[in-house]
């Protein structure tokens, strides 16, 4: 009895690109449209379909239609047309993506890189037409280059923003992150098991021992927890005078 042959990363890449071959010329035409208002600027259903229908003539390809009707460009995630339509490609049932107009398909840059990534990891290509991207032409490859830069940039600037934020509210003492039920009782204890012995882990224990439950209410108590609450700002309000933690002795 012969033995299979083996498949190697060189038949499966072969395979793989025999499979995109195949419906190259086969595409999803995504539309979308928020109100009724935007058919008179050229965005509506009719407009877009006129549109995508002359291109696809011209340039000898089918189209599988697909309608997002009444959703607005906000996440990709929530549009079950443009899932559909992604699945169908990622199933190797069409050869990429197109739209008439690219704020069709998103407005948000990250949100457009992210799936430019996807296009390049499953291969297939996107095809905005009023934006002259097509991801399958080396112009379209440079402009995907392009974008993931100014992409990143955007990144950045939200990282900033986020990041001076939060300190001009720390500034206004403001407390930040998830509120807790950390009641005085609680922290008095916790201080009391300090006292009897300085370790952060020690004062875990012994709270999981007591059965003292956390301050979100859930899971158990580890060293961090506790030296978290002692850090907090009520704990800092209730610590008792003359106590000194780890990182203090060795800042000595």
């Amino acid at each position: 009895m012969s033995e299979k042959p083996k498949r190697t990363r060189r038949t499966n890449k072969a395979t793989a690109d025999a499979r995109r071959a195949a419906v190259k010329d086969i595409l999803v035409a995504y539309r979308r449209v928020s109100t009724a208002e935007q058919a008179n600027y050229g965005a509506g259903m009719w407009a877009q379909k006129t549109t995508l229908e002359q291109w696809a003539a011209a340039n000898g390809k089918t189209l599988i239609w697909l309608e997002d009707e009444g959703y607005s460009a906000g996440k990709m995630d929530n549009r079950p047309a443009l899932q559909k339509g992604l699945e169908l490609i990622r199933a190797g049932k069409a050869g990429g993506l197109v739209v008439s107009k690219l704020d069709r398909l998103s407005r948000s840059m990250l949100d457009f890189c992210l799936l430019m990534d996807d296009s390049q990891t499953h291969g297939y290509d996107i095809i905005a037409l009023d934006f002259g991207l097509d991801t399958s032409t080396p112009s379209g490859k440079l402009m995907v280059g392009i974008l993931a830069l100014f992409a990143q940039f955007e990144r950045d600037m939200i990282r900033m923003r986020t990041r001076d934020g939060l300190a001009a509210k720390r500034a206004q003492g403001v407390r930040l992150g998830a509120p807790t039920q950390a009641t005085a009782e609680l922290i008095g204890k916790v201080w009391a098991l300090w006292r009897q012995q300085p370790s952060y882990s020690a004062v875990a224990r012994e709270l999981n021992e007591l059965g003292v439950a956390t301050p979100t209410g859930r899971g158990r108590w580890h060293p961090d927890s506790a030296r978290k609450l002692m850090l907090s700002q009520d704990g800092v309000a209730q610590r008792p005078a003359g106590l000194v933690l780890p990182h203090e002795e060795e800042a000595r």
